[in-house]
């Protein structure tokens, strides 16, 4: 656990010397998310029932946005081998290091998803919802990407394999968290998709640590 730990504060020390770089999938989403009410009329009634998915789609949009730096520098600076070379199980170390990318671009974005859901003119209830299946879904999003990162990385083309290969895995985290926020604002049962999102969370937090890190080692051999 202290070669977690170590790796968990590698990362973000190395994050406080560059908050600019950080900072960019937040602003990204804010963007994205206010902007499109500026493209249809002004007190639309529909623009709270798109508003899950422009949350939702820009969360996963900003969340791209810093899958390819995750083990690309590491791998540039021989960091990434001695990792894999340590004594540490490497799928704890790949899971810190995931754990505190989430920490410093996802959890940002379920902070600011209140804010957002009022400003599309989500009711309170789905406002509540909404953060919370981005508090279940958003770490999802990131074991995922750091798994396709892992595929990519050292390849000439990465920039291009790359969202071919996450969009598909992480559609079922926007497909669920989307639906939960929907039925809220609907007024129907959104528990569900919110168990949806509790099971993958579960499944992604246990598994893709030990794929990715495999992963890892095929591109260092």
């Amino acid at each position: 656990m202290s070669a977690a730990v170590a790796v968990f504060r590698r990362e973000l020390l190395l994050a406080a010397r560059r908050p600019a770089e950080w900072a960019q999938p937040l602003v990204f989403y804010a963007i994205v998310a206010l902007l499109f009410p500026l493209g249809i009329e002004a007190h639309d009634p529909a623009l709270k029932v798109f508003a899950p998915a422009i949350v939702w789609v820009g969360a996963l949009l900003a969340a791209l946005l810093g899958v390819e730096r995750i083990f690309g520098g590491d791998l540039e600076d021989g960091t990434l081998e001695q990792l894999l070379l340590s004594d540490a199980p490497a799928p704890l170390l790949v899971a810190a290091k995931l754990g505190a990318h989430w920490l410093l671009t996802a959890l940002p974005l379920v902070v600011a998803a209140p804010l957002l859901g009022i400003a599309l003119g989500l009711e309170p209830l789905a406002v509540k919802v909404l953060t919370l299946s981005l508090l279940l879904g958003t770490p999802t999003l990131m074991f995922t990407g750091g798994f396709a990162a892992a595929l990519t990385v050292g390849a000439q083309r990465a920039g291009i394999l790359l969202p071919i290969l996450v969009l598909p895995l992480m559609t079922p985290a926007v497909i669920f968290g989307g639906g939960a926020v929907r039925a809220a604002a609907s007024g129907l049962p959104f528990d569900a998709p919110l168990y949806f999102l509790a099971a993958l969370l579960a499944l992604t937090v246990t598994l893709l640590p030990f794929a990715t890190a495999g992963a890892l080692r095929n591109a260092i051999e």
